[in-house]
């Protein structure tokens, strides 16, 4: 029998905090939330290897280290209101759960949508709400939001989404594709959004939100 609680310590011990995650929410959340029951079942032994698992078709749990430095990088408090995009199996949103005041979790995909919403149901985590509906349209009837995560790779970010946040709020996501795609935060004051880099991440893509393509004549 797998001790998972011991892999949950090394992967914080050894995965996150060596890549500079010092925030002390953010670890406690990662010790706190048990990652081997939001992936499958026939790789459940596998839930604390340091790469993304795949947890559907085309659909990936995050690898711990970039997913705790984007979570550090969203400087979340206990009064925040989170959108989360792109909820998958619900790991993402059992840490935002810990992390802020509420949180609405959004998913394309409805069989993840309902698993998700049975899973942190079971578990406890009563401050997130699980969605079905388009990840790239957002979820206007319960914004303003004062986070918006992204919870995989996109090539943009629709405005949709900023028109989502409230004054002050601010949006983390890694915008690109592969070893170039940046971790970026996004922050909205006086209806203007300003964007900054802060590191390499490749993490896999999210559905959807790709750039249009137009042709030139």
């Amino acid at each position: 029998m797998m001790d998972f609680e011991a892999a949950r310590t090394k992967m914080v011990e050894n995965q996150i905090r060596p890549t500079d995650v010092t925030s002390h929410s953010v670890l406690h959340a990662f010790l706190a939330v048990p990652r081997e029951e939001f992936v499958p079942a026939k790789i459940k032994a596998l839930a604390y290897i340091d790469q993304d698992l795949e947890i559907a078709a085309g659909r990936y749990l995050m690898e711990a280290s970039p997913l705790a430095k984007l979570l550090q990088l969203a400087r979340i408090n206990k009064n925040d209101l989170v959108l989360e995009i792109g909820c998958g199996t619900g790991y993402v949103s059992a840490l935002l759960s810990l992390l802020a005041g509420s949180v609405v979790s959004l998913e394309g995909d409805e069989a993840l949508s309902a698993y998700a919403a049975d899973k942190l149901s079971s578990l406890g985590y009563d401050n997130v709400a699980v969605v079905t509906g388009d990840m790239e349209k957002g979820c206007p009837t319960e914004a303003p939001f004062d986070l918006i995560f992204v919870n995989g790779a996109v090539e943009e970010v629709p405005a949709t989404l900023l028109e989502q946040l409230r004054d002050g709020g601010r949006l983390v996501a890694v915008i690109g594709y592969g070893n170039a795609a940046q971790a970026k935060l996004l922050v909205k004051e006086n209806g203007t959004v300003s964007e900054s880099a802060h590191f390499n991440a490749s993490v896999k893509p999210l559905p959807g939100f790709r750039l249009e393509r137009t042709f030139v004549f």
